[in-house]
C-alpha cells in the first residue's frame, strides 16, 4: 500500500522539528566538517536528465557523498537508481521514495539535487529552503519570475547553500574566456552575442517535432507514474505519451519556457559572468520570435532578441537557426565552425567566442592564452557539483550562486514576453520590475493549481 504523502502542515511541521532537533544535526550546519565526514544527498528528479548527472556528478566522482535518497514521479526511474546506487556503495544507502516532502522531512539528509522538470524546480526548492536544506537545482531557474523571488527570500532567510546547475561555469575553456574578458585582452566590450538551439534545430531536434508535435490524443496514465504530482502547481491536463516525458516537460508552457530558457540559460549565464553583471539583467528587449500552433508544443522558437544594459551594452540573443545567418558569426569556417550554442564577446581591439570544448579568438594568439599572475581570476571549480559539495562543507558561495541564476532567467523570461506581446519590454533591474506596461507585468508569476501552492 502506498504511504500516504505527508500534507503541507504536517511537512512544515516536521521540517521545523527536524531543523530543531538536537539529537541528530545534519553535517551541512558545521561550517567544516572532518574531511572523513560524508555529505548526504538526494536526489530528486531521477529521469533522463536527472539520473544521469547525479549519477555522473555525485555518485561516481564524489567519495565524500553519498545519494541516500531517489524521488522520482515514476516508479521504475527511482526503484532503478536507488538499485544501481546501492550496488555502486556496496550495501543498502540509497533509499527510493515517491514523495518528495517526506525526503525534505529526513534529518539525515544534508542537501538535494533537483533535476525534476523546470516548473517543479522553484517549488521543490523554496520547501528544500525551508527545511534547511542546501540545494543543486538544474537550469533553468523557473517558470515564473515572482516563484523565483519567493526563493531568493526563502534561501537567505535560511541561510542554505545553493548552486546554479549551468555546468559551464566549472568548464575550463569558459573560465579561460571569462578571464580574459574580464582582464580586458579584448579591450572594452562593445557587444554581445548569445545563441542556443531551439525546438526546431536542425538535426535530432527537428526529428523529434515532427514525430511529436501531434500527440495530443489522450491516453492512458500509465501505471508507475504518480501524475497528480507531476503536473503539480501546473494546470491539469489530459495525459499523452509525450506529455510526461523530457520533450513535453521541454516544450509545453504549462511546465517551462523552452529552450529559450532551458538551452538559453547556457550562453546567457556565461555573457552575464564575463560582464560581471550577475546582479543585474539588461534594461530593454525587443524582438521576433515564432510560437508553433495545432500540437502538444507551443514553446517561443526561432527567436532573435535585442537587449540592451542601462549602460548602453548590447546583447543579441538568438536561435541558433538565426545565428547561423549573421554575417561574421558563424559562417566563416576560417573564425571557427558552425556552433549550435556559443556566447562571443566582441570588444575594441578583438573578440573571443566560446563554446563546450571550443575557444576562438582574434588576435588568434589568445585562442591559447592565460591571464597573468596578479590579474583578476574567476572561481575555478572541478565540477559544479563538486563545487557545490565543497561550499556546504565551507559555507561560502558557490561559483553559480542563486543571484546569478534568477538575473540570467530574467533575460530569457524578458524575452519570452517581449515575443509572445509583441512590443518591447522596460525592464527596472533594480525594482525588478516591468516598466509602464500591466499586461507584461502579469507574466511574471503564474497561478499555481492547488494543493500545489507556496
Amino acid at each position: 500500500m502506498r504511504k500516504r504523502a505527508l500534507s503541507r502542515r504536517e511537512f512544515l511541521k516536521s521540517a521545523a522539528a527536524a531543523v530543531a532537533a538536537p539529537a541528530i544535526v545534519p553535517a551541512s550546519v558545521f561550517a567544516r566538517p572532518a574531511p572523513s565526514d560524508r555529505v548526504a544527498l538526494a536526489a530528486i528528479g531521477v529521469g533522463n536528465r536527472g539520473g544521469g548527472n547525479v549519477w555522473a556528478d555525485f555518485v561516481t566522482t564524489q567519495d565524500d557523498v553519498r545519494i541516500v535518497a531517489a524521488c522520482d514521479c515514476f516508479v521504475a526511474r527511482r526503484t532503478d537508481f536507488a538499485a544501481k546506487a546501492n550496488e555502486h556503495y556496496g550495501g543498502r544507502v540509497c533509499e527510493p521514495m515517491a514523495d518528495w516532502r517526506e525526503v525534505l522531512a529526513r534529518k539525515d539528509i544534508d542537501g538535494v539535487v533537483i533535476s525534476a522538470p523546470d516548473h517543479w524546480h522553484v517549488p521543490l526548492a523554496y520547501n528544500a529552503a525551508l527545511a534547511g536544506k542546501d540545494m543543486y537545482v538544474e537550469k533553468p531557474l523557473g517558470v515564473a519570475m515572482a516563484w523565483a523571488w519567493k526563493l531568493r527570500e526563502a534561501a537567505a532567510r535560511k541561510k542554505v547553500v545553493f548552486q546554479y546547475g549551468t555546468q559551464q561555469r566549472s568548464s575550463g575553456e569558459f573560465t579561460r574566456a571569462v578571464e580574459l574578458v574580464r582582464n580586458g585582452y579584448i579591450g572594452r566590450i562593445k557587444h554581445v552575442d548569445a545563441w542556443c538551439s531551439d525546438l526546431r534545430s536542425p538535426g535530432g531536434y527537428a526529428e523529434v517535432f515532427a514525430e511529436r508535435f501531434h500527440d495530443t490524443e489522450p491516453a492512458p496514465v500509465p501505471p508507475d507514474l504518480d501524475y497528480e504530482t507531476w503536473i503539480g502547481p501546473a494546470p491539469m491536463k489530459p495525459y499523452t505519451k509525450t506529455r510526461c516525458t523530457e520533450w513535453g516537460a521541454y516544450h509545453i508552457y504549462d511546465y517551462a519556457l523552452g529552450f529559450i530558457a532551458g538551452w538559453g540559460a547556457h550562453p546567457l549565464d556565461i555573457a552575464q559572468w564575463g560582464l560581471e553583471r550577475d546582479g543585474t539583467s539588461p534594461v530593454h528587449y525587443e524582438g521576433r520570435g515564432e510560437i508553433p500552433s495545432g500540437g502538444l508544443f507551443d514553446t517561443v522558437e526561432n527567436w532573435d532578441v535585442a537587449c540592451r544594459y542601462a549602460d548602453g551594452l548590447t546583447l543579441r540573443f538568438m536561435s541558433d537557426r538565426v545565428a547561423v545567418k549573421v554575417p561574421g558569426l558563424m559562417d566563416d569556417p576560417k573564425k571557427r565552425p558552425p556552433m549550435d550554442h556559443g556566447t562571443t564577446f566582441w570588444g575594441e581591439d578583438g573578440w573571443i567566442s566560446v563554446s563546450r570544448g571550443a575557444l576562438y579568438a582574434s588576435p588568434k594568439s589568445l585562442q591559447t592564452a592565460h591571464i597573468r599572475e596578479g590579474e583578476k581570476p574567476v572561481i575555478r571549480s572541478a565540477s559544479q557539483g563538486r563545487n557545490f559539495v565543497e561550499c556546504m562543507r565551507t559555507r561560502m558561495p558557490t561559483v553559480n550562486p542563486l543571484e546569478s541564476a534568477i538575473r540570467s532567467d530574467t533575460i530569457s523570461h524578458m524575452s519570452d514576453i517581449a515575443v509572445r506581446l509583441g512590443r518591447p519590454i522596460r525592464w527596472d533591474p533594480v525594482a525588478e520590475r516591468i516598466v509602464g506596461d500591466a499586461e507584461a507585468s502579469k507574466r511574471l508569476d503564474r497561478p499555481m493549481r492547488r494543493p500545489w501552492t507556496f
